[in-house]
């Protein structure tokens, strides 16, 4: 009995269906390298049973042995259609290996190889010559995780002493492997694209947490790698219905971290891009859970310092949301509101773009209810020292509906912003917002020629009120100087 209980210890146990020993690079001790390894798993066929063939005729399909070096295999065309599913693993398991891009001169003829493999595997996916069995599809996701999942280099600010400049006037680096990581991305996208991909047996494999990690890729630094991401995941939300609440989840989490936490990623912008295509695609009436997204996420996105890198994507969404929606146009006001930059004239112009285009599609009555605090917002942009941000806020009468709002308030609008006129008529230093500003006083004379000129006599008496406290406030330090004077300075308190 107690032979047969250590005999049955020293029997190997099944291996894991997320061991990666399978792609070691040499092969342990002991271990006859030819030995034929099959892993089992639930959702996987065992050696010996029948796959059925593209053709209808059944195949019997074995995962091959680990290799232990890269080699050069057949091409698909060069073998027959029943041992096509089989070299397709073997050229899986030559895609496995990782070789270092860091110095050129080496491992030129493995790099080669690989690159090559990877270029057949993609055309046999997008060709459809044949459609890969279940075994197949989850050893290539394998393949493809351990190519992608990768730790990223540090930053150019980390660890290196340096301080944290802009973003924007920094380098990116360029992935040196990517003439490798390009085509396992493209295998990616073609197998997800593909009409012969069944959602159901591939979501298996491109689970929630191969979506996460993807998600982690998109702080890569290399813009051609983004893109791609952008592109995969766009088409992950697509296809895979059941996968959609978790995607925006994880991308608000990435933004809530970027927001309060760090303020530097690199993937915000293709982010965004995504997510202006869904917000496209939302349905009316729209969820709560879509508002909340909006007023939780994408309005604080505009109070980071390096907006600039992502904000012709951030404006998209907003309008889009205002669009579907013209009933959030007062929120995705004040929320602007709420960020508006004090310092930087160059956010604050990005700011008043945006404006104009969600006030384009903003209906009167959600006008009415932000408009008092808006133009004194305004107001105060027309008197700008810096001349691009009066010059962008005047810009705003140039739009027609913008206008027809304005003129429909007239009355509420007019008294807010007539001071800030006048004193760029008066004293702004551009002659550029100098004629601008004739122009809107001109607009709004033409107007209301009788709500102009009441506006005017109570700017003059406003006037007229500042100058007669300013001649009572310099009486009075001149009768205090003249007592001083008379009292020679006798009470005079001294240290």
């Amino acid at each position: 009995m107690l032979k047969k209980i250590i005999k049955g210890a020293r029997k190997p146990s099944k291996s894991d269906p997320n061991d990666t020993s399978l792609y070691v690079f040499t092969p342990p001790a002991g271990r006859n390298p030819g030995l034929n390894v099959v892993v089992n798993h639930a959702s996987r066929v065992g050696p010996g049973q029948q796959i059925p063939s593209p053709g209808g005729a059944g195949m019997v399909v074995a995962t091959p042995p680990p290799m232990v070096s890269i080699e050069s295999l057949p091409l698909f065309r060069d073998v027959p259609v029943s041992d096509r599913q089989n070299l397709f693993l073997r050229k899986l398991q030559v895609c496995c290996f990782l070789l270092d891009f860091s110095d050129t001169t080496k491992s030129v003829r493995e790099k080669e190889i690989k690159r090559q493999t990877l270029l057949e595997l993609v055309d046999f996916i997008q060709s459809g010559s044949g459609k890969i069995t279940e075994t197949c599809q989850e050893e290539m996701i394998k393949m493809i995780s351990i190519n992608l999942f990768r730790c990223m280099p540090p930053a150019s600010h980390e660890n290196t002493g340096q301080e944290v400049g802009d973003p924007e006037d920094e380098e990116p680096y360029l992935e040196p492997s990517w003439p490798h990581l390009q085509l396992v991305y493209e295998l990616l996208l073609r197998y997800v694209v593909s009409s012969d991909t069944d959602t159901k047996i591939a979501k298996r494999y491109i689970d929630h947490s191969f979506v996460l990690k993807l998600l982690d890729l998109f702080d890569s630094e290399d813009p051609r790698e983004r893109e791609y991401l952008k592109t995969i995941l766009h088409r992950i939300y697509g296809k895979f219905m059941v996968h959609r609440p978790f995607i925006r989840k994880a991308i608000n989490n990435i933004f809530y971290r970027f927001i309060y936490e760090t303020e530097r990623h690199s993937g915000i912008g293709e982010l965004l891009e995504i997510l202006g295509s869904i917000i496209n695609g939302f349905a009316l009436p729209m969820k709560e859970e879509h508002k909340l997204f909006l007023v939780r996420a994408l309005i604080p996105l505009h109070k980071p310092k390096p907006i600039a890198m992502y904000h012709q994507q951030l404006s998209y969404c907003i309008t889009q949301f205002v669009e579907k929606d013209y009933k959030l146009a007062d929120a995705v006001i004040r929320g602007l509101l709420k960020y508006w930059p004090v310092t930087n004239c160059q956010k604050e112009v990005l700011f008043l773009g945006e404006l104009e285009e969600v006030l384009e599609a903003t209906q009167a009555a959600e006008f009415q209810r932000c408009m008092v605090p808006l133009f004194r917002q305004i107001a105060r942009c027309l008197n700008s020292a810096h001349f691009q941000v009066a010059e962008r806020a005047l810009f705003l009468w140039n739009n027609e509906h913008i206008v027809s709002l304005i003129a429909q308030n007239r009355n509420v609008i007019l008294p807010i912003i007539f001071e800030a006129l006048e004193k760029n008529i008066q004293s702004h230093w551009n002659q550029a917002v100098h004629g601008l500003t004739v122009n809107v006083r001109k607009m709004f004379l033409e107007m209301d020629m009788e709500l102009f000129e009441e506006c005017q006599i109570q700017y003059t008496e406003k006037q007229s009120r500042a100058k007669e406290m300013e001649e009572q406030r310099e009486w009075t330090w001149k009768r205090l100087a003249d007592v001083a004077a008379e009292r020679g300075g006798e009470d005079m308190v001294t240290a």
